[in-house]
């Protein structure tokens, strides 16, 4: 007698398998992640202070407005939000709070011109920044005048100022990156220049002893998994997948 075989068990089972499978993947898109020196990883302890700081790729549409800490509102929709769930969720022992005060369009004099309030009367102990897109597609796009040199005097004044105030501070710096080559992108274009500000980011984190995050590495290998489109809807802000991407990438950067 044949066995019956139940529709729903069956789709259970090949999605099952077919979900396994694609675990390796993961692996694969967070290879370059390996690039984060294990000697400069942090060590994330009770009742520590997470601040998140950055552009619209850290903002990712939260609510400026709500000034709470681990609040889905208050950190947005991307990389800090997913990094905070998984954290507060795997580790409720630890009694972390984390704060987003990224804000779209903003540039490192940006940052400076807010860090007081935005900074350092948050009194955190980890602060991680992603910052730089901006500081190069404003002289695109906006006719901003600054240069790679500009970035790079502003950046590293901003961490000595920070770091001399609170050298206890922990920093995890991450990668400025885009996706080039995406038709409908005002970012198509590659340009070579864009490789000096990562490699200022770099140079800071090192300066600093800051694990360094290279998302451009990591998005470039995940486009050997799926197509850009599926990691960034526009070539610079991150889908649902390249936000878990980043997310996913940061807590590489950091022991529990």
């Amino acid at each position: 007698m044949k066995e019956l075989v139940n529709p729903r068990r069956s789709f259970l089972k090949k999605t099952s398998i077919g979900f396994l499978g694609a675990l390796p993947i993961a692996e694969i898109l967070l290879s370059a992640s390996k690039m984060i020196d294990n000697e400069t990883t942090i060590k994330l302890t009770s009742a520590d202070v997470v601040l998140f700081q950055g552009d619209s790729i850290t903002d990712a549409g939260r609510k400026r407005t709500d000034k709470s800490t681990n609040n889905p509102l208050a950190l947005g929709s991307g990389y800090a939000f997913l990094i905070t769930s998984h954290i507060l969720f795997n580790h409720p022992q630890k009694n972390v709070t984390f704060y987003n005060r990224g804000i779209s369009g903003e540039k490192v004099p940006q940052l400076s011109a807010r860090w007081k309030e935005d900074c350092t009367d948050l009194k955190p102990s980890v602060l991680s920044i992603l910052v730089g897109v901006n500081d190069f597609w404003h002289t695109k796009t906006k006719g901003y005048k600054g240069t790679v040199s500009t970035y790079e005097n502003d950046y590293r004044l901003l961490l000595e100022k920070t770091m001399d105030n609170y050298p206890d501070l922990r920093l995890i710096i991450g990668e400025p990156w885009y996706q080039p080559g995406m038709a409908d992108s005002m970012y198509k274009v590659a340009y070579p220049e864009f490789k000096a500000y990562q490699s200022v980011a770099k140079q800071l984190a090192h300066q600093f002893n800051a694990p360094f995050i290279p998302y451009q590495s990591i998005f470039d290998k995940a486009q050997e998994i799926a197509p850009d489109i599926h990691w960034s809807w526009d070539g610079v802000h991150p889908t649902a997948a390249g936000a878990h991407l980043m997310a996913n990438s940061w807590l590489k950067a950091i022991n529990i």
